[in-house]
């Protein structure tokens, strides 16, 4: 127990040292091998091969390519036209279109970035000329972003699955619930809170020449999540049938993207994979050698003589979650947490798939949270917006956040009911 004392004082010093996250897994992938396995430093490249070796893990790199594929063309605007002919009517409409817009979005690109991104440029001006004002604007665009975390198929709870080892299908479907709540909270907070704004009236024809031009896009969220709900697809699989689906309708259906530039998604994307994927397998890494060693038992067995009180297990790691949501991403706390939370949670009660949609929820509060939420940073660079201001644009939708997180907490059976039919 002595030579742990050492591991954490040098990973708090690359802690403070600001140091990339592949290199404190690595310090302490590196330390376990050599203090508590079996001294041979070789191991932890194997370890690193057998944890990247599965098939799920092809699942990431393709939403990453589907999303981009679909930001090339006009997928977002499409939607958007779609819900705003849609709503058009309803007090608030505009705002309304820009929620039903982000959640559908979601639903294909799986990356919360992504969602905030595409859907912004197109919604950004068009609020702002229809008079809503600029903080509710940024606030509901960076909101309706982070849905992405939660709705299916989403990469953080792709991520969760791999760590812990928690059926992805099912976490797939245990996220629509908790989704659904957001979205619908998030669609009653902007039409109440721009209830006093001029409507248009209700014109069918404008709603069927959007159905008629969208409804490709429209019918990929369809496909992808019939597909999981229905067993038709792994999660693998999904993302493969998004992929070649996106391809057809942007190159050959819409003619938004060209082939020629498929060479630069596929660029963006190998960049992106190429920082996460070594975080990833050291990750995975240090997982195998914590499980070899019992780690996540013996911590189970030493909180529950601290903490004997489910509901007073879940507030403080929902304190936790909340804390640690502010300064890393979610991908870096479910690597790092994920792994000794989720035995954790499974002692007092909660499956590992209910928990991972409370960890997800947790962690996509975090997005909109300063000093380091993500969301926060992109929107300054994208939006051209202050960061006192994003922050200002944030606070009512992490309060409705923070509301429906309780309610998930308290009442799991909302991520749970769809997947124990």
């Amino acid at each position: 127990m002595t030579a742990a004392f050492p591991l954490i004082a040098t990973l708090l010093a690359l802690l403070v040292l600001r140091q990339p996250l592949l290199v404190i897994l690595a310090v302490a992938v590196g330390f376990v091998h050599l203090v508590w396995g079996q001294g041979r430093l070789e191991y932890f490249v194997e370890d690193m091969w057998i944890a990247l070796d599965k098939d799920v893990i092809l699942a990431i790199p393709m939403f990453i390519l589907c999303g981009g594929v679909m930001t090339k063309g006009a997928t977002a605007k499409r939607l958007i036209d779609i819900a705003q002919s849609a709503t058009q009517h309803l007090p608030g409409g505009m705002a309304l279109a820009c929620v039903i817009s982000c959640g559908i979005f979601s639903a294909i690109s799986g990356s919360s970035i992504v969602t905030m991104l595409a859907v912004g440029t197109v919604m950004l001006p068009a609020l702002l000329q229809a008079g809503y004002s600029l903080r509710f604007t940024i606030g509901v665009i960076m909101a309706g972003g982070t849905l992405g975390v939660i709705i299916p198929p989403s990469i953080p709870l792709i991520l969760y699955g791999l760590v812990t080892e928690a059926s992805i299908t099912d976490l797939f479907i245990a996220g629509i619930g908790p989704g659904l709540l957001l979205l619908t909270v998030f669609g009653i907070y902007s039409v109440w809170i721009n209830r006093g704004m001029p409507r248009k009236p209700f014109e069918l024809a404008a709603l069927l020449t959007a159905l008629r031009r969208g409804i490709w896009a429209l019918l990929m969220p369809v496909i992808l999540l019939g597909g999981i709900y229905s067993g038709y697809f792994s999660a693998t699989e999904a993302a493969a049938v998004g992929l070649l689906y996106a391809l057809i309708v942007e190159t050959l259906i819409h003619r938004e993207m060209k082939w020629r530039q498929l060479g630069g998604v596929m660029l963006d994307a190998a960049k992106l994979g190429g920082t996460f994927f070594p975080i990833l397998a050291a990750a995975l890494s240090l997982n195998l050698v914590l499980t070899e060693h019992r780690v996540p038992e013996l911590l189970v067995n030493w909180v529950q003589g601290f903490i004997d009180s489910p509901l007073t297990f879940m507030v403080l790691v929902n304190a936790l979650l909340l804390v640690v949501g502010t300064v890393v991403t979610p991908g870096e706390a479910i690597l790092i947490l994920g792994p000794l939370l989720a035995p954790l949670a499974e002692a007092y009660g909660y499956s590992k798939v209910a928990f991972g949609i409370i960890m997800i929820v947790n962690l996509e509060i975090g997005l909109l949270t300063p000093p380091m939420g993500l969301s926060l940073l992109v929107a300054m660079s994208a939006f051209k917006q202050k960061f006192g201001e994003l922050i200002l644009a944030a606070v009512p939708w992490i309060l409705l956040m923070l509301i429906c997180l309780a309610l998930i907490s308290w009442q799991p059976w909302i991520a749970m009911a769809l997947v124990e039919r």
